[in-house]
């Protein structure tokens, strides 16, 4: 999962694409809304005595862009948000959240190779940080190279030991190539026992696997009862139906 924050909880990649405020070191570039575009013209002249007097446009600034590109990612007009975003990156080449977004929309759009350099200069940009190495390293995955992969998450991992991102996107890439031991140890070494194993679940479930996504979930409920996001999936899994007699319970089917 790409990790917004100039910073996907685990094994949730895909929505919210639109968000600014992401999980994990949110700097520099936001838009600010007190600075206004400015009206945009022809131009305009006139006399003033013998002096003839000019107006012109203020410039787009790469904060205008950057909203512009937001409001295209929102609404799905992701090739129109690449071009604000690419835009914004031209007037102000260290504006982290354009450059942040311009990778989740590459991605997004399946542009593999586009997003990883994205990532790759967004990782000179922010001095190596945990969510440059863990997306770079998603995109590799995405892009069927696991031992770039793989390699970006051990670097992320090794320069930040206590950052979970790569921990997480790695613990998940493991368990999705049946490397399932591995991968706990990635995911335990940053997300509580619980979560490893509904992290576990949400990976068998995508896999079309219920049997053990069910008994992932509710492993992860007798580690803690109050894990309503388990609860969740595991009704999910197992729906409700009525009996012949007008009562509910459990369906024993997968």
């Amino acid at each position: 999962m790409l990790h917004r924050s100039h910073g996907l909880r685990a094994a949730a990649f895909g929505a919210a694409l639109a968000a600014v405020t992401l999980a994990g070191c949110s700097n520099g570039g936001k838009p600010n809304a007190s600075r206004a575009a400015g009206a945009r013209g022809s131009g305009q002249s006139g006399r003033a005595g013998a002096f003839e007097v000019t107006r012109r446009d203020p410039p787009i600034a790469a904060d205008t862009r950057f909203a512009a590109g937001q409001l295209a990612e929102s609404r799905g007009a992701f090739a129109q948000a690449a071009e604000q975003y690419q835009q914004a990156i031209q007037l102000d080449p260290k504006h982290a959240e354009a450059m942040f977004h311009l990778g989740v929309v590459y991605a997004t759009m399946k542009k593999y190779p586009e997003a990883i350099g994205v990532w790759k200069r967004y990782m000179k940009l922010t001095g190596e940080s945990p969510q440059a190495y863990s997306n770079l390293g998603f995109c590799y995955e995405l892009a069927g190279r696991p031992e770039d992969a793989e390699q970006a998450y051990q670097r992320g991992i090794q320069k930040h030991p206590t950052a979970s991102a790569c921990h997480v996107n790695y613990g998940l890439m493991l368990v999705r190539r049946g490397r399932v031991g591995e991968g706990k140890l990635q995911l335990g070494a940053v997300l509580k026992p619980a979560e490893v194993h509904y992290n576990l679940g949400s990976v068998y479930e995508t896999q079309g696997k219920k049997a053990q996504a069910k008994a992932e979930y509710r492993q992860a409920l007798e580690l803690d009862p109050q894990f309503t996001d388990a609860t969740t999936r595991l009704a999910e899994l197992e729906p409700v139906s009525k009996t012949p007699q007008g009562e509910t319970g459990l369906s024993k089917t997968e």
